[in-house]
């Protein structure tokens, strides 16, 4: 019953060395083409090996997003519960409690084993705007900011640290290939790399890539790796083309020899390399085990109509290495795509309203009507296009709730209350009273360190006059 509704080379992914002696059977590669309903194998496997009889608590599975976990969670949940006649799950196995994000599950590990690792349990976790925060502090602690010409700006040496961390390759060669204006620049990145780092573990932070990073020393440490690798029976990895070295060198740490192994991914869709994701993962992975990894592709497209599919087949056979795959659909059409060529983004804009009013003569309501866009900000010459015209629409996407200013406000008196050592949460706390700028702020972290980061001290430093009132309740 659980491979109803499945394809046949679905059916052969999900159902794959289930039954065989799991130390005899290669990895799985699924090399899924776009539309071709990876999702809903990967998940019908997850169900298959539980009901196989795999705890859910020893399966481990990655992917890209959190909201990617979730909603594979959910379909093996409902495949299981349909396989089950419609009884209800435990509440272990409806869970899948290692199912995350590569940095979610390194999170969770690297407090069970901090001790080992020389880190504080109670560690909190920089994203990437309080980073590049840290990364300014240090900045100007090192009188960059004044240096003799235009020093980088904290977001573009936050790019090329992480980048470089990701990529495990030496700063000359991230600013070689994408940073070539800042070449002048490598002693003083590389000094305030040195001194970004020092402020992270005198702070008890960790930034997202230290996450991955300290991630791999642990599964390379004899001490830690056995216990690690015994966690799980099954590793399920899902969009392997978009991982970057260093998340490969994990995955390889926890199964070295592939047993239970499962990887998704498509060669053709690898569009992550500004974060150091590189599809030399994916296209080296069969021949990375011995023997190779089993590979079995997914052709059956569910969204396209064949002869969108026969454009892009054509563009797919000109790479010059990758997993052959001939999409095919069985959405027939006589309509060809268009390709149009525009003079300039006004001109695009219009183009497009014109069709989108064109359409809806021709019957197609404007509800059913979408325009796509590579990055949010390339929609504003249309927004204001539509707007003239008249025609009402909704835009999806843009700035996520938990970057907005007040929550993160919130998120940072919260990080600081847990961990008195989070300088940067502090430091933003702190500049939510009027009268305490970044020096004033500053100054304030100071004493908290003198006074060994108990934050009762606090109500001994002595505000600037603008903030005097509201200090003592502040502290409180």
């Amino acid at each position: 019953m659980i491979l109803e509704g499945l394809n046949p080379a679905q059916r052969r992914a999900v159902a794959y060395g289930i039954g065989a002696e799991k130390e005899t059977t290669p990895p799985l590669l699924i090399a899924a083409g776009a539309g071709t309903g990876k999702t809903k194998t990967l998940a019908h496997r997850v169900a298959r090996l539980i009901l196989g009889g795999i705890d859910p608590r020893r399966l481990l599975l990655l992917t890209f997003t959190r909201r990617a976990a979730l909603e594979m969670t959910r379909r093996a949940q409902r495949i299981l519960a349909a396989n089950r006649g419609g009884a209800t799950i435990g509440a272990e196995a409806a869970l899948l409690p290692w199912s995350g994000t590569f940095h979610s599950i390194g999170n969770r590990l690297l407090r069970q084993y901090a001790a080992t690792l020389a880190l504080n349990p109670a560690f909190t976790v920089l994203d990437r705007a309080d980073s590049a925060d840290l990364m300014d502090l240090v900045r100007s602690d090192l009188g960059l900011a004044r240096a003799r010409s235009r020093f980088p700006k904290k977001g573009t040496c936050l790019a090329i640290y992480s980048y470089t961390v990701n990529a495990g390759c030496p700063i000359a060669w991230t600013l070689a290939d994408s940073y070539p204006w800042c070449d002048e620049w490598e002693a003083e990145l590389k000094r305030l790399f040195a001194g970004y780092v020092a402020a992270k573990q005198h702070d008890d932070v960790l930034d997202y890539d230290d996450l991955l990073l300290y991630w791999r020393e642990a599964a390379r440490t004899p001490a830690i790796a056995a216990q690690m690798r015994g966690k799980f029976d099954h590793i399920l990895v899902d969009e392997y083309q978009d991982t970057n070295r260093l998340q490969a060198d994990i995955l390889l740490a926890l199964a070295p020899d592939g047993t239970g192994l499962t990887v998704v991914g498509d060669d053709a869709q690898s569009i992550y390399g500004f974060r150091a994701a590189t599809v030399r993962n994916i296209l080296d992975f069969p021949g990375q085990f011995s023997p190779p990894a089993v590979v079995i592709a997914l052709e059956h497209n569910y969204r396209s109509t064949q002869p969108i599919l026969d454009a892009a087949n054509a563009v797919m056979a000109r790479a010059s290495e990758g997993f052959t795959k001939t999409l095919t659909s069985s959405k027939p059409s006589a309509e060809l795509p268009y390709l149009i060529t525009v003079e300039d983004e006004a001109t695009e804009a219009v183009y497009v309203a014109d069709q989108v009013l064109e359409q809806r003569e021709a019957g197609i309501e404007l509800r059913h009507q979408a325009v796509l866009f590579r990055a949010s900000h390339h929609s504003a010459r249309l927004e204001i296009e539509l707007a003239r015209r008249n025609i009402p629409f909704v835009k999806y996407g843009g700035l996520k709730f938990i970057e907005a200013a007040h929550v993160k406000d919130l998120l940072a008196i919260l990080r600081w209350a847990e961990n008195p050592r989070d300088a940067i949460a502090g430091f933003r706390a702190l500049q939510l009273l009027p009268g305490i700028g970044p020096v004033s702020a500053k100054k304030a972290i100071a004493y908290l360190d003198e006074h060994c980061f108990d934050l009762a001290e606090l109500a001994g430093f002595v505000p600037p006059a603008a903030a005097a009132l509201s200090w003592p309740e502040f502290c409180r």
